[in-house]
């Protein structure tokens, strides 16, 4: 666990003035180990007491190489550098992934059933048991007693423990005939007698055997086969006083002091070495700040950057305005809308560019309140874009949009991948003319050829697929470098509080509650793979009665998931139509809809699906938001445990669009315990919002939205579940921190200006900040 502003070394000189710098690495909390080192000028030198010494003798500096250390050496070192860990700061970076409580030894006589017991002996006979549970069992002894020790399910173990050898072992004791039994145990083998084997991998002579273990917590690191987590503790032994001793502070003394915070040396040095769970928990909670107060640094130097310094069009509104551009909406809008619109309304009137994510469960009319903030630019004789993340649901915004429009003045039109070159270049020349008044598209709208005359509003479809580093590339297609758009970006992944304020804390956040009048309620059912085709049949009823559906499965074709575990049967949207056309749904129009679809022929086939000539279509996600089939009432979701939370409740917002009752059937037999909460979670509630906090809970924040999504570095030890207070007390701290100093540019600041940046600057868009 560890995170990385900077390198071990950075910033640092050399006596004579030169910059010394470590390479790249791992991001790790090397990040904060590197900006103190013996050895170099104007920096703290070793403290008194501390003997750890390099290969010469000399004393070490956190970028000294671990191979140069003594006690640590080549072999150890260079299995060390297959981790990453090539020097002393690294090393330290590298934290325990937890601890482990371990025992006072004690004689096997002495170890009492019903507890943790830890005990050495040699091993006086083993077998392997394959009737019942597969199991390796052996006999322990020492002078006192014997002790019987069993692992389930690990043959293996065989090849580790063999007679002859001694081991020490730890675990719950229990009674077993006249004696004590282990399962599972910890378990060490220790040297065998006349050697004591050195971290250097090399054997010296001796007649000792390690000393009694005494009680204490064992750190466990994450190792490889190459290196196991007991010689990573053991080299870290090696440099941890010392090492521990040179990390220079960001936070000042007195912040500490205020927050209960432990010196970050300090904070290292006991989170490798504790001698209680108090002290792990002490390290813990000011290295989860540390992490967390550095994102919340980023995002309100962001904000603050967006606020004071840079401009945008202040558009005008008026009464009549606002009448002209309600009339073109054939129904009332919700009070939630007209809430959310207050909120943009006020913002888009300023010249301080907005910054605003929209956010409301499916089919709750976002796209409505996007479209108001589009023709407010177009009313103020401005241009604006919507950009989604891909093209069926670019066609989809482009489709609704122009059947508002129509018969009006405003120009509309699409750029996506599948244009044409030479309609391209067209749209092109229109647009940096002025000439086109609303642009929908795709990533195609990011290229360095699109160039708006005066680009006053840009909107984000589907925020959570995009990063920073794309709203930036469109905000950066303004008309000059004066100026630059208001950006409003949404989503119908409804975002848990804590998520969003820790990715999307430079964002300003506008929800739409509920759902717009005559939705009704989806009925959720999860039903069992043998029980599909049954389900199949009841529901061709509703397709004989007029109705229509969505049936969903992970793949286009048998081939489509090598990924599949082995045995599981993956529905595929070729072999499903094929089985349904001559079974089940024999007779019905079918039709398949996938990625892979000519946009022609995708366009095709949806609009026979929403005029009524087709049934059915059988799909891949592809129709997993923004497609609207009023007259669709059945989602039918194959393999439904393949597919995230998130994913499921977008689905099932397919349907349940009209006026029809209307049901979304999950066929499943889960394998996991995380497949089956899911589905339990589907059918218990219809809500995005308790959705979102259970798939938070269930997933964790970094799958719910990872980093490959934000861009952000992971956290390595803070729990954005466990840490939410943590988290409240550093976003307060942080904006404290940037109202007096916007640009962290106090001499005093520059380390922790330094280690934000290379934690999150690129992430965060952070270079055109100071």
């Amino acid at each position: 666990m560890g995170f990385s502003p900077v390198n071990p070394g950075d910033g640092l000189t050399t006596s004579s003035g030169s910059a010394r710098r470590e390479p790249a690495g791992l991001l790790s909390a090397a990040a904060v180990i590197g900006c103190r080192s013996v050895g170099y000028s104007g920096v703290v030198t070793t403290p008194p007491g501390i003997s750890s010494q390099g290969a010469k003798g000399k004393p070490i500096g956190l970028g000294t190489p671990l191979a140069e250390v003594r006690g640590i050496g080549r072999a150890l070192g260079g299995k060390l550098a297959t981790l990453g860990l090539t020097n002393v700061g690294r090393l330290l970076a590298h934290l325990p992934m937890r601890h482990e409580q371990i025992e006072a030894e004690t004689p096997i006589d002495e170890l009492v059933s019903g507890q943790i017991g830890c005990a050495r002996g040699e091993v006086a006979n083993t077998r392997i048991v394959r009737r019942g549970k597969v199991r390796f069992e052996a006999v322990i002894v020492d002078d006192s007693d014997r002790l019987d020790v069993v692992w389930f399910n690990q043959p293996y173990m065989g090849e580790t423990i063999r007679p002859g050898m001694r081991v020490r072992v730890q675990g719950k004791c229990q009674r077993y005939g006249p004696g004590i039994q282990m399962v599972n145990p910890r378990y060490e083998v220790l040297p065998p007698p006349g050697e004591v084997r050195e971290e250097t991998g090399n054997a010296v002579p001796s007649k000792a055997e390690p000393g009694l273990a005494d009680r204490r917590l064992r750190p466990v690191y994450p190792a490889s086969e190459e290196v196991n987590s007991r010689a990573i503790e053991r080299a870290v032994a090696k440099v941890l006083e010392e090492g521990s001793a040179l990390i220079e502070d960001h936070l000042p003394a007195a912040f500490r002091s205020a927050r209960d915070m432990p010196e970050l040396g300090e904070s290292y040095r006991l989170y490798h070495a504790p001698t209680s769970a108090a002290q792990v928990e002490s390290a813990r909670r000011r290295l989860a700040y540390d992490e967390l107060l550095l994102l919340q640094l980023g995002v309100h130097l962001k904000r603050a950057h967006l606020r004071e310094e840079l401009r945008a069009p202040a558009l005008k509104w008026s009464a009549a305005i606002d009448e002209r551009i309600r009339r073109r909406f054939a129904f009332e809008l919700t009070p939630a809308q007209d809430e959310v619109l207050k909120e943009i309304t006020a913002d888009l009137t300023r010249p301080t560019p907005t910054n605003r994510l929209i956010q409301g469960d499916v089919g709750a009319g976002k796209t409505v309140v996007a479209l108001y903030a589009m023709l407010l630019a177009v009313a103020s004789k401005h241009q604006a874009a919507l950009m989604a993340p891909t093209e069926i649901l670019a066609e989809q915004h482009f489709a609704s949009i122009s059947a508002v429009l129509a018969g009006s003045e405003v120009r509309v039109e699409l750029l996506t991948g599948s244009v044409a070159r030479p309609r391209r270049a067209e749209l092109i020349a229109a647009l940096a003319a002025g000439e086109i008044d609303i642009l929908v598209g795709t990533h195609a709208l990011l290229t360095e050829t699109v160039k708006f005359k005066s680009l006053a509003v840009a909107i984000i479809d589907e925020q959570h697929r995009f990063g920073v580093h794309q709203r930036a590339a469109l905000r950066a297609k303004a008309d000059d470098a004066g100026s630059t758009p208001h950006v409003l970006v949404m989503t119908a992944t409804p975002i848990p509080r804590t998520l969003g304020i820790t990715l999307f804390g430079d964002l300003d956040i506008s929800t739409i509650k509920g759902l717009p009048p005559g939705r009704r309620p989806v009925k959720t059912a999860v039903i069992a793979a043998r029980e599909r085709l049954g389900l199949y049949e009841r529901l061709r009823s509703g397709l004989e009665a007029g109705d229509q559906a969505f049936v969903v499965v992970p793949a286009i074709d048998p081939a489509t998931d090598p990924d599949a575990p082995a045995g599981e049967d993956i529905v595929d949207v070729r072999t499903l139509v094929e089985e349904l056309e001559a079974g089940p749904w024999k007779g019905r129009r079918l039709a398949a809809l996938h990625g892979r679809l000519a946009r022609a022929t995708r366009d095709a086939v949806m609009e026979r699906f929403r005029g009524g000539t087709i049934d059915a279509v059988v799909a891949t996600t592809v129709v997993e938001v923004g497609v609207d089939v009023p007259n669709a009432t059945m989602m039918i979701v194959e393999n439904a445990d393949r597919f995230g939370l998130a994913q499921l409740h977008q689905l099932r917002g397919r349907v349940g669009r009209g006026s029809k009752a209307s049901a979304c059937y999950l066929i499943s037999d889960p394998v996991t315990e995380e497949g089956a909460q899911r589905l339990a979670v589907m059918e218990s509630t219809s809500d995005g919002f308790e959705i979102a906090e259970k798939d938070f809970e269930i997933r964790g924040p970094g799958e719910v939205f990872g980093t490959r999504q934000s861009g952000l570095a992971p956290f390595k030890v803070a729990d954005l579940m466990r840490d939410r207070e943590l988290l409240a007390m550093a976003r307060r701290d942080a904006a404290e921190w940037v109202r007096s100093s916007p640009r962290l540019g106090k001499p005093e600041e520059a380390l922790i200006r330094r280690r934000l940046i290379k934690a999150h600057g690129e992430a965060l868009g952070l270079g055109d900040v100071g």
